[in-house]
Order: structure tokens, then sequence, then C-alpha cells
């Protein structure tokens, strides 16, 4: 019978029916094991061979399509390599005949039959036997339609994926995005750590952290704002001279196209270099990406045209400013600032510090740049943690990666002098009690690691963001299964956990 008219809840009691009939043909629909031979994709390469030893091969995938009617049937399988054809003739089924009838679309089966090459010289496999791997009780959205709410193909990210091969090939290359920068690091000696996700004070930026409690313990904890920054920086006191870390982070801040408040990150650590050596590793490392991950040096992002291949430019922080808002951030007195924001409608708040205010004015200008260049000698107001400049203590030895009107990376030669370190957390410390939850807490332990010595290095940190942005993506869209949420409960018609099988008891 057609499932053409029928609605959800009654395409779900079929199949759950379905289900039982083959119990009670004494076949288990949900088997442990499969007898995969070959990926679909390499059943296709090598079908000259295995059409002339007409050996029989065991294929498997779930079932994407259903045409044909009667003795001759075709099925499209699908596993993570591709399509593959199945033909089924009742002549030679018929010992899985009642199985062939029990199939629906979503299903996973197993199929064992000789290749073959379709009328239409497609290359497919002549089944002989088939087997049920996994009935699927639920079925698939339109292969053609697919799902269009953005909410709803996030929280049924499964289906969003199974039904868009371009969004399953987006995450294979932001897989190859992070081994190219995990090969590029190891390749020049760098020692990939791990370092706590769980903190009782945080730091490495400027961040609102999420707080949990420790049972174990019975102490409050934070999770991690940066990639274990100051714990890197304590293995550079313990003798390590290039260490790196790819992992999770998290931020306690708004949503956007660009923001999240879990997503992956890394930072590396290189002992005796500093920010100048590091700019010129960077810059390679971000050409590395866009050539080995995306075959181009060349992007189309947010209205910009943008050549990674290029030169890049430095672009001096204060000069910046003093071009587009024709205010000294150097010179200027706080009230100049305040007003300078005011008068651009720029958003902030009365208890913002020099630094809030500085930076509120160079992000009102950095939209405008395409980039890729290098911010450079941020004001010390902005960097608590960057070593100052000799020439002029009032900057710091930082840069920043501007692309396409972002921020796309961010470095520094780091603060070694524990004595400045103590004195920038303490007023980092008196910014939180005057109600700013993004400035750093004062951290005594990771002081006194300095004071036993922490030799010249430099420091340099990129997100997911970069790979969202030369994927022409938001950062969310880049995320397997971004956070939403809870769903609402489902339907008394369709949940699947109400009892419909009518051989157990109430």
């Amino acid at each position: 019978m057609s499932d053409v008219g029928k609605t959800e809840a009654e395409l779900i009691k079929n199949r759950v029916e379905k289900v039982e009939k083959l119990r009670k043909l004494k076949i288990n629909p949900y088997p442990a094991k499969s007898g995969k031979e070959y990926s679909n994709s390499r059943i296709k390469e090598i079908y000259t061979e295995l059409i002339a030893s007409s050996q029989t091969i065991t294929a498997v995938g779930r079932v994407m399509a259903v045409r044909g009617h009667g003795k001759l049937k075709f099925l499209d399988i699908v596993d993570q390599s591709g399509k593959l054809q199945i033909i089924l003739k009742v002549d030679e089924t018929k010992r899985d005949q009642k199985v062939v009838e029990l199939i629906d679309t979503g299903d996973f089966v197993e199929v064992s039959g000789k290749v073959i090459l379709s009328n239409s010289g497609e290359v497919s496999l002549l089944a002989k036997n088939i087997k049920i791997l996994s009935k699927a009780i639920r079925p698939l959205p339109s292969l053609w339609h697919g799902i269009k709410d953005e909410e709803t193909r996030y929280r049924k990210r499964y289906l969003d994926l199974l039904l868009n091969p371009e969004l399953r090939d987006l995450f294979i290359k932001k897989a190859k995005f992070w081994q190219v920068i995990r090969d590029f690091l190891i390749e020049r000696g760098f020692l990939e750590v791990e370092t706590p996700v769980l903190e009782t004070t945080t730091g490495g930026a400027d961040a609102n952290p999420f707080m949990t409690h420790h049972d174990a313990l019975d102490i409050d904890v934070f999770l991690r704002i940066s990639m274990g920054e100051l714990w890197q920086k304590r293995l550079l006191v313990a003798g390590f001279d290039k260490t790196f870390e790819i992992g999770r982070q998290f931020r306690n801040e708004g949503i956007s196209r660009e923001h999240l408040q879990d997503y992956s990150q890394m930072e590396f650590y290189w002992g005796y270099a500093n920010y100048d050596e590091a700019m010129r590793m960077v810059e390679e490392l971000y050409k590395s990406i866009a050539k080995e991950v995306f075959g181009t040096t060349k992007f189309e992002i947010n209205g910009f045209s943008v050549d990674i291949s290029k030169k890049w430019q430095k672009l001096d922080y204060v000069t910046m400013i003093k071009r587009y808002l024709k205010i000294d951030v150097l010179k200027a007195s706080d009230m100049e600032l305040r007003n300078k924001i005011v008068k651009l409608r720029l958003e902030h708040r009365k208890s913002d510090t020099r630094g809030r205010m500085i930076d509120a004015l160079w992000k009102s200008i950095r939209g405008t740049i395409a980039g890729p260049a290098f911010l450079v000698n941020h004001p010390v107001e902005v960097s608590p943690l960057a070593k100052r400049m000799e020439k002029n203590p009032k900057l710091t030895e930082r840069y920043q990666i501007i692309v396409a009107g972002s921020e796309l990376g961010n470095g520094y030669s780091e603060l070694n002098d524990p004595i400045d370190q103590r004195e920038r957390f303490l007023e980092q410390a008196e910014m939180r009690e005057q109600g700013d939850s993004e400035a750093q807490m004062n951290d005594e332990d990771f002081v006194e690691a300095l004071e036993y010595g922490m030799p010249p290095a430099t420091g340099f940190g990129l997100s997911e963001r970069l790979f969202a942005f030369l994927a022409g993506k938001s950062v969310r869209e880049c995320q397997l299964f971004p956070l939403v949420k809870p769903a609402k409960p489902l339907n008394e018609n369709t949940n699947l956990t109400k009892n419909t099988n009518s051989h157990k008891s109430g």
C-alpha cells in the first residue's frame, strides 16, 4: 500500500508493525554485526575486477530510494563513501522476499550478490541475499526538500547531514583544517599538550566564564576561556620550549554569526622567540591552510575580496584610530574617550575602563578593513598579558590578524616580568569588582610561577572562526551540533516510548 497521503503518525505505526512482522519471522531487526566487505566507492573503483571474477560480495548502507515494483525493484543504498544501486529480482531473492517487502527508505541493509552493469551502464549489485541491519521507525524528510527551518536543522543535525552531502563535505574539510594546523606545528618541533578545562581561576582572555560546582572537592570551578594560556606558560617555566593545544573552550557571551559560547581553539607558545618571528610563521600557516584545505588563496568574505597569498600589510593600532576617528587614544583623557564613544553612539557602560573604551573605538572601524593584515602596536590597556615595548612602554608587542573586517587570530610577545604581571592582574581584578565580568582574574599561582623565571616567549591563538570565514559560513553552521534550546515534548501520537507492542501487557 502506498505511503502517499499518510500522516507521520500513520507511517510510524506502519513501520512499528513491520518490526513486529520481522520478529515473528524470527528475524532480528537490529542485529549486532554486519558482513561488510567493501565500501560503496571501493566497489565502483574495482567493479571490472569484481565482474570478471564473478565473486559474491557484501555491501551495506542506508536505503535512500526505492524504485520499481512487483518482480523488479531498485534500491539506492548510501554509506559514507557514496551511493550504490541494488537490483532486486524476485527470482534471485526468493529466500528473502518477505524481508524485501518489509524494507523502507531509511533502513540500514546488508546486501550480498554479484556486481554487474545495469542496462543503463550503472555499476550495481544484483542481490542474492538481503538482511535488515537496522529498521528505521521514523520516515526521513523528503530527500529533495530536506529541512528548511534553521532551528530544526540544528536540532536534528543528523538528518541535515544525512540529506545534505555538501554539509558532510564541510565537516570533512573542517577536520582537515585542524589536521593541517597540527601537522604544521609538529613539523616545526611543537609538542601537542593537554591542559585543564576546569579551573579555579580563569585566565588568558577577557571573557565571562561559565561556572559549575566540583562535588568531590566541594569547590566552584570555571570552564576555561582560553586554550590553556597560563598553563602553557607554566610549561615554559618547566622547560618546554614549544607547545600547542587544540581543544574546546567556553565563553558565556552572546551568539552572532562570528561568536559562540562553546568552540574549538588552537594556541601555541614558543620559547626564546618574539612576536616578529611568530608573525612570519603565522602568515606561512594561514597560507598553508588556504592552499591545503580550500585549494585556493582567494576568497569572497562578507563582501570583501581577500587574497591570503599576497604580502600582509601591518596596520598601526593608534594611527588607524587617529585616521578614522580623529582621536589619539594614547593622549586623550578618559573623558575625551567617553565623549567620542557617546558621539559615535557606540555600545558602552558607565563603568567601562580606559581599556574597554579604547577597544570599543577600535572595533567601530575594524569592519572596514579587508586584509589580510597584522594590526600591531596595541596600547597596554587592551593587552594585559602582552610584553611592553622597550622603546614605548605605553604600547605592547602584540598583533591581531584582520581579515574581512574581523579578528581571525591574536598573538604577542608574552609578559614574563612577574612584578608587571601582578600589577596588571590587580588592575583587572579591580575592574571585576566594579562590575566588568569579562576582566581577567588575579592568578597569584601563575605570578608565583613567573617568579621562578620564564624565558622570553611568544604565543598565538586562532579559533574555528577562521575556518568559518574561509568557508563562507557562520560559525554556528560550522559546528556539527550547535547548542539549541530543549525541544518541546513529542506529540503523544508520535511518541515512540509509548507502548505500541501488542504482545506486551500494559
